[in-house]
C-alpha cells in the first residue's frame, strides 16, 4: 500500500491546529489526574528538531518490529485499519504503513506531531494531536489493531486504568491490541516517573479490566538497548 493513501481513514483525524496538552485523567472521570504529556511535548521542543535528543525516536519501536515479523501476518490482515497510540514522531506509523496497513497516529504532544509531519510528509494527513482519553465516540471500536509502544509506562499509576480502558476503546470487536511497556519482576512502591514500569500481573489486569483477554502469554524480556531495558510485549483480544 502507498504510505500516502489511507484511503480507509482520510479525515479521520483532521489536521487541527496543535496546541500544547497534557493528559488529564480526571476530566476523563478517573479518579485522580497524571501522564508524561507535557514532559513529552517539552522533550520534543528542547531538541529543537536533533532526532538524538529524543533517545525513543528515528526508528519504529524494535518491540513492535519483532512482533509484526514474527506474529502479525498471521493474525492481522493486510489494509487492516491500525492506530499508534503516543506515535510521536511517526516512526511507527510508517513501519505500518510500509508493511500494507491503513494506519493513522496520535500524540497528546503537540510538537510531536507537528515535527513527525515533517519527517513523514506523505502521512502528514494520518498523524493528529489528539488525547486517547477523550476521542470522539466515533472513533471508539474501529480499529483492527491498536498499538501503544511505551505509553502505560509514560502515565502515572492512577491514571493507568483509564489509559488502558481508552487504549482498549479504540479497537474493534475481532481486533488486537499490542502493549509494550517498561516492565519490572514484582510489584512494589512507585517511583519517581516517568517512566513507570509495570509487572506481567499489572498489565493483565489493567487489560482484563478493560474487557481483554491475552491471545498468549505476555513476553517478558531485555531489549536491545545500551544498557538494555526490562520490556513487556502483550497482545490482547476481546474477552
Amino acid at each position: 500500500m502507498d504510505p500516502g493513501s489511507h484511503t480507509g481513514l482520510v479525515g479521520l483525524f483532521p489536521l487541527t491546529p496543535a496546541t500544547p496538552v497534557v493528559v488529564d485523567v480526571a476530566a476523563a472521570g478517573a479518579a485522580g489526574g497524571g501522564g508524561a504529556g507535557g514532559w513529552c511535548d517539552r522533550v520534543y521542543r528542547e531538541a529543537g528538531g536533533d532526532l538524538s535528543k529524543v533517545p525513543w525516536a528515528g526508528r519504529a519501536h524494535p518491540c513492535l518490529v519483532s512482533w509484526l515479523n514474527s506474529e502479525a501476518p498471521g493474525r492481522v490482515r493486510p489494509g487492516s485499519r491500525a492506530i499508534a497510540v503516543g506515535c510521536g514522531l511517526g516512526d511507527d506509523v510508517a513501519e505500518l504503513n510500509q508493511r500494507g496497513y491503513d494506519a493513522i497516529g496520535v500524540d497528546i504532544s503537540a510538537a510531536a506531531i507537528e515535527w513527525g509531519r515533517r519527517r513523514f510528509p506523505e502521512m502528514a494527513h494520518a498523524m493528529s494531536v489528539c488525547d486517547v482519553l477523550s476521542v470522539p465516540s466515533r472513533y471508539r471500536h474501529r480499529f483492527e489493531l491498536v498499538v501503544s509502544c511505551d505509553t502505560l509506562q509514560s502515565v502515572e499509576p492512577r491514571g493507568r486504568s483509564a489509559m488502558a480502558g481508552a487504549i482498549g476503546g479504540l479497537c474493534g470487536p475481532r481486533g488486537l491490541v499490542v502493549i509494550v511497556t517498561a516492565g519490572r519482576g514484582e510489584p512494589g512502591a512507585d517511583g519517581d516517573g516517568p517512566p513507570w514500569p509495570l509487572t506481567a500481573g499489572e498489565l493483565l489486569g489493567l487489560m482484563a479490566g478493560s474487557g481483554f483477554s491475552p491471545v498468549s502469554a505476555v513476553d517478558d524480556f531485555e531489549d536491545d538497548g545500551r544498557p538494555p531495558v526490562r520490556r513487556l510485549r502483550g497482545v490482547f483480544e476481546r474477552a
